[in-house]
């Protein structure tokens, strides 16, 4: 039985609202239970905050292994327009995705022998070449990719398991936003965390390939690798064009994104780290090879084709296993690992983002390390991202496709360019053999990336276009604040020193009590006679307080403003203008704001938070030194 979206929405803005009111009554607690203790600083040198190869293969490879799930189904859509009679070019183009890959991986090889600090294609770009504007094609190509990456891997896990579950298929955007919030908790948690979660089911996914693989090979072994449901191989049928042949292939090649994880995360491995991060790429590109071989082989020699409601994983794994546990189990991992792919991308995007803004083209908050010593501010980004992606796209795997990839590929290709200079400039031991690789690989990867901004174009890929150059102008334009931030406020050691003022204290009360009484107290504490200034509404509540004020002694002296438009800030601006103007640059203005703070975090929504508004106006307007003081009730 389908179950009604409008009640899975009432039922998560409950959850919401549950959640809202938790963090603010007990937002430690809260905090603790998600994330967990926080770690000294110290510890991430330790090496149980670092990677084994072994533990790190599953976890920064689920990206691309697997999307050997939707890759070749994206490929295949696209032969299809012409009937089953071009379902053959899937094959030819399955070869040349493998050997893309290979050449890929041999590649980034490359770059982790240069670079072995990672960033990746940024890196590599930045210091080969001396526009700023080329490396940040590289890094916000990335970085889109890493964003889209998390959008179509959930997506493409919520269809997986609706293709078994039909009743998922209404909530599977809310759903997959669930999943996207439980990879922001899991990540937030820190990399060695997350590895002890996330491993196993990736590793038992690649299993379960190899065992549906070897089912496939046994039974074409025992009733014919050719059998009455496989296409006709090596007919042209009509129609039939070089653009659609690259069109296929380009959507076939969403399988391969994902290869440049591992590169720029060498930082998260065990020294030594470069030798483990090319273990990893040695044995990623093996298993993904074969995979991708033997599953496209079955779903060819099957004769298997899109379905809007069924995938052609899970149609295939049901021809082999039927329904039964087998194909749950298979189904579940393949969700699973779907939803870890995703995953694999936090690590990568989070460090290329830190060590972009470390570069001052990003805003530094996102260099800052959480309680877990993971870059959290890239982590909460790169979330956030992606469900604006998933709620716009309505977590739809064709829908994204389209803007998948290129910016990947683009930033392969900034990558190889950036190694052949390199090659070029440094030589080296064996630097003519990296430099041939490096070319082959950039002559390989811009075409690619041809052929995706013109065979994807009008499909979305304009988009990520425009996109692009949009970030990399924010990019530069972050670049410019941070420098002229720095001209302005750079000094001159020799010349310029610190110089005592006067200080004009004062105090704005709003009665005479004993919140007052306490701001009182610490302005004459600080020495010199403060100023206490009252804004009023009416005759009726000026006389009432310096009625009071004169009852009370004469503490110091009083001001009183009177406010037309009842504001407090207009009088109060006005009334600073005027000793700013009578003291001009020679003197500090102190301005001292009491404020009550209730027991309990609900209560400030009874009371209308004048203190905050005045700290952020004038901060925002005015030069003038402002103190808020504290008086905590007691019920």
């Amino acid at each position: 039985m389908n179950i009604p979206s409008h009640w899975v929405n009432v039922v998560l803005f409950v959850i919401m609202i549950l959640l809202i009111w938790i963090s603010i009554t007990n937002f430690s607690v809260v905090k603790r239970f998600l994330i967990g203790r926080p770690m000294r600083t110290a510890e991430l040198y330790t090496p149980h905050t670092k990677l084994l190869w072994f533990i790190a293969l599953p976890i920064l490879s689920a990206d691309l292994y697997s999307s050997v799930s939707y890759g070749p189904e994206a490929g295949i859509t696209e032969l299809l327009k012409l009937g089953p009679a071009a379902k053959w070019y899937i094959i030819p183009i399955t070869f040349a995705t493998v050997i893309l890959l290979g050449i890929l991986i041999l590649s980034y090889i490359m770059g982790i022998l240069a670079y072995p600090n990672g960033g990746g294609a940024y890196a590599i770009a930045k210091d080969n070449f001396k526009p700023r504007w080329i490396s940040l094609v590289a890094a916000s190509s990335l970085l889109v990719d890493y964003i889209l990456t998390v959008a179509v891997s959930v997506s493409a896990a919520l269809e997986a398991v609706s293709s078994a579950y039909p009743a998922v298929a209404p909530v599977e955007t809310e759903l997959a936003n669930f999943c996207v919030f439980i990879l922001l908790v899991m990540n937030l948690r820190g990399v060695a965390e997350s590895a002890k979660v996330f491993a196993w089911p990736t590793i038992a996914f690649m299993v379960c390939m190899i065992i549906l693989i070897f089912t496939g090979l046994y039974d074409g072994w025992k009733n014919g690798f050719v059998q009455s449901t496989t296409p006709s191989f090596g007919t042209i049928p009509d129609g039939i064009t070089t653009l659609l042949v690259l069109k296929a292939f380009s959507s076939a090649c969403s399988a391969l994104t994902g290869i440049e994880t591992i590169s720029n995360a060498v930082p998260v491995f065990r020294i030594p780290q470069q030798r483990n991060a090319i273990k990893t790429y040695i044995a990623l590109g093996t298993i993904t090879s074969f995979t991708l071989t033997g599953f496209v082989y079955l779903l060819y020699i099957k004769g298997i084709s899109p379905k809007a409601d069924n995938t052609m994983f899970s149609q295939l794994v049901g021809l082999y296993f039927g329904d039964g546990v087998i194909y749950q189990i298979i189904i579940w991992s393949t969700f699973i690992v779907l939803i870890l792919a995703a995953n694999s991308t936090y690590t990568g995007f989070s460090h290329l983002a830190a060590i972009v803004a470390s570069d001052g083209f990003l805003p530094r908050v996102l260099t800052n390390r959480g309680d877990r010593l993971g870059y959290s501010n890239g982590i909460i980004t790169l979330s956030a991202c992606a469900s604006i992606l998933i709620l716009t796209f309505h977590a739809h795997t064709n829908s994204l496709i389209p803007l998948y990839a290129i910016g990947v590929f683009l930033s392969f290709s900034t990558a190889q360019f950036g190694l052949i200079r390199r090659w070029l400039r440094v030589k080296g031991s064996h630097w003519k053999i990296k430099l041939s690789i490096n070319i082959l690989g950039a002559i390989i990867t811009s075409s690619v990336t041809v052929i995706f901004a013109v065979t994807k174009f009008m499909g979305g890929a304009w988009i990520v276009l425009i996109v692009l150059p949009s970030i990399v102008c924010l990019c530069l334009a972050i670049h410019r604040h941070y420098e002229f931030i720095a001209q302005e406020l750079h000094i001159d050691v020799t010349n310029e020193f610190p110089e005592i003022r006067d200080v004009t204290t004062i105090v704005l009360i709003s009665g005479v009590h004993r919140v007052v009484s306490n701001t009182l107290s610490f302005a004459k504490s600080l020495g010199g006679e403060p100023i206490a200034v009252y804004v009023g509404f009416d005759d009726d509540s000026i006389h009432k307080i310096e009625k009071k004020w004169e009852e009370w002694g004469n503490p110091c002296r009083l001001v009183v403003l009177r406010s037309k438009y009842r504001s407090v800030i207009e009088p109060l601006n006005r009334f600073i203008k005027v000793i700013e103007e009578k003291r001009g640059s020679k003197g500090h203005i102190h301005l001292i704001i009491p404020q009550f703070i209730p027991r309990k975090g609900w209560h400030n929504l009874l009371h209308n938070q004048t203190a905050l508004q005045l700290r952020i106006w004038f901060f925002r307007h005015k030069d003038v030194v402002i103190t808020t003081v504290p008086y905590h009730l007691k019920k």
